[in-house]
């Protein structure tokens, strides 16, 4: 059966419900640990029901947002969920209260124990209204996005399709392309100020509702961060001001240095090449053949993955109208089904979110054994550390969809990932002070952004638009409004996947492929240190534990011959 052929059915949610509240009052009231798992058992499978149809609309939505059925079932699922999460919630209680805890935790994952008590802190019934409203902003700003169409050369294209152009070797219609970009944000600014004002109003009112002093603490909890908490990210924040932000210098020196440009400007920066940032060589089929054919070589697990993810339809990789904009990967738990979704544009961005993806969607493939919905994946910064270091691992292939071009792929890949690392911290800083200070005006926010812009990205130069100099570039920056919080998790997975880079290229350490593979079985079983740690890598939250990293890629890239870059 095939991605197509998998059937959408709303479930009957009365009769859900009066299932999923039957099984909890059995778990109360078990009187010996059989009787309580076979109840936990049955939840589970209501679980993976409910989780099976909300993803199939979240997913069909995403690939044709102009859909007026699954349209409709995205606002029954917004509704839905924050109902659906008082009855998890009870579910959670019942677990935790039980006189039979000690038995039942021989049976569950310890994360599921850890990850219920810190459900329990962040959801009450009386906040279900400010969920649902929450859930419907979401949905608005998705839907906004990717309602744009912008006219360049007598052609229409997306957010994600006219982004290909800001990599062009030609200057100016780098510059012409932003420009068209920044003139449609710049259009719905008042949209874009109203939904995440709404946003920000709604999230503090949950946190003081909840009894948080702000919403800084109810996203830390929404994010499952397990083990670790905001000193632990101030000491990661100030390695990265101190080691991190200095290299991105140097290599953004170096950019400039090789464009031969008296100044840099913000839409130079996406160029790395005089002639042209590498291309991936053939069509969207034939950089999937090539995919195929990578993973069968790669490893017998990721053969098998592939496989199934191609001969299932579970890729959905061309940018089309009405598309939503992005890249993502899901599971769809009845059909034990990965789902990769992207945008094709035709950079080199194509190939990294296929493998980024695919490391996403190879760990949930492996970790299909684990039972318990709340542990099949890790937290969101454990999942990154697969799809993060799935880029790297796959780096002995990349000839097959670079060709000649192949040093410039590596050279771009690695410092654009270096240079990544400030910017997502950035977001993150810019979220503590935006729900720090919730009475901020649109425009203050807008400058908080700029400020703290100059610290971490101090080489941005709006000289030519006004709208970036005033601190609007995070209108672009999904998760900003849709995942608050959710960013600085990709920065933490990078400097991991750095170290799986140095195991695999420079150290060539056999035991490399053997603990990412095991990071990938173990799903969610884990908490984000116990993953680093059973990976074999230095944790992010050490002071100095980024420098031997950094010190071996700085010197990778030195090596390369710049005259090579620039042909």
């Amino acid at each position: 059966m095939t991605f197509n052929e998998y059937e959408y059915q709303r479930p009957d949610m009365q009769e859900v419900q009066a299932t999923f509240t039957a099984q909890v009052k059995r778990i109360r009231e078990a009187n010996d640990n059989e009787e309580a798992l076979s109840a936990i058992k049955k939840v589970q499978e209501l679980q993976r029901e409910i989780e099976t149809a909300s993803t199939l609309t979240s997913i069909r939505h995403s690939v044709d947002t102009r859909d007026d059925f699954y349209e409709k079932e995205t606002d029954f699922w917004d509704e839905q969920t924050p109902i659906i999460e008082e009855w998890v919630s009870e579910y959670y209680r019942a677990v935790l209260e039980s006189p039979l805890r000690e038995q039942i935790e021989q049976h569950l994952p310890h994360t599921f124990f850890l990850l219920a008590e810190n459900q329990l802190k962040i959801f009450s019934s009386e906040i279900i209204p400010l969920l649902q409203q929450e859930n419907r902003l979401v949905s608005e700003y998705g839907k906004l996005k990717a309602s744009a169409e912008i006219e360049y050369q007598g052609k229409t294209y997306n957010l994600s399709s006219i982004a290909a152009f800001t990599q062009s070797a030609d200057r100016k219609e780098r510059q012409e392309t932003s420009e068209l970009i920044t003139d449609w944000y710049q259009a719905h600014l008042e949209e874009f100020d109203r939904i995440y004002d709404q946003l920000v109003k709604t999230r503090d009112q949950i946190a003081k509702e909840l009894g948080f002093k702000d919403f800084v603490e109810v996203g830390y909890a929404r994010m499952a961060r397990l083990d670790y908490d905001r000193s632990d990210v101030e000491v990661y924040r100030q390695e990265v001001q101190k080691n991190v932000v200095p290299l991105a210098q140097q290599l953004i020196q170096r950019q400039k240095e090789r464009l031969a440009y008296k100044d840099l400007q913000y839409f130079d920066l996406a160029l790395q090449f005089p002639n042209g940032n590498p291309k991936p060589e053939g069509s969207s089929e034939e950089i999937v053949r090539q995919a195929v054919k990578m993973y069968h070589e790669l490893s017998p697990e990721t053969g098998e993955f592939i496989d199934f993810m191609v001969d299932n339809g579970l890729l959905d990789l061309e940018s089309k109208a009405g598309k939503n904009s992005g890249g993502y990967c899901t599971y769809i738990p009845n059909f034990d089904a990965p789902f990769i979704f992207a945008n094709f544009n035709g950079t080199a961005g194509d190939v990294e979110v296929l493998t980024h993806e695919a490391g996403h969607a190879f760990q949930v493939y492996q970790s299909r054994w684990i039972e318990t919905p709340e542990a099949v994946w890790p937290t969101l910064e454990s999942c990154e550390i697969h799809s993060m270091s799935m880029e790297f691992l796959t780096w002995p292939w990349m000839k097959g969809f670079f060709g000649a071009e192949i040093e410039k792929f590596k050279y771009q890949h690695l410092a654009n990932a270096i240079l990544f690392i400030p910017y997502g911290v950035l977001v993150d800083h810019f979220q503590h002070e935006v729900y720090e200070h919730p009475e901020m005006t649109p425009q203050e926010r807008r400058q908080t952004w700029r400020r703290l812009e100059k610290v971490y990205n101090p080489w941005k130069n709006y000289d030519t638009n006004p709208f970036y100099e005033e601190g609007g570039w995070w209108f672009k920056q999904l998760h900003i409004f849709t995942s608050p919080f959710y960013y600085i998790d990709y920065t933490l997975a990078q400097v991991c996947a750095f170290q799986f880079w140095k195991r695999s290229q420079i150290d060539h350490d056999p035991n490399t492929w053997h603990d990412y593979l095991s990071i990938c079985k173990a799903g969610g079983t884990k908490t984000f240190t116990e993953i680093v740690e059973l990976a074999g890598l230095n944790s992010p939250f050490k002071e100095g534990s980024l420098q031997g990293t950094l010190d071996s890629i700085n010197q990778y890239l030195t090596n390369i011959d710049e005259e090579q870059l620039k042909n």
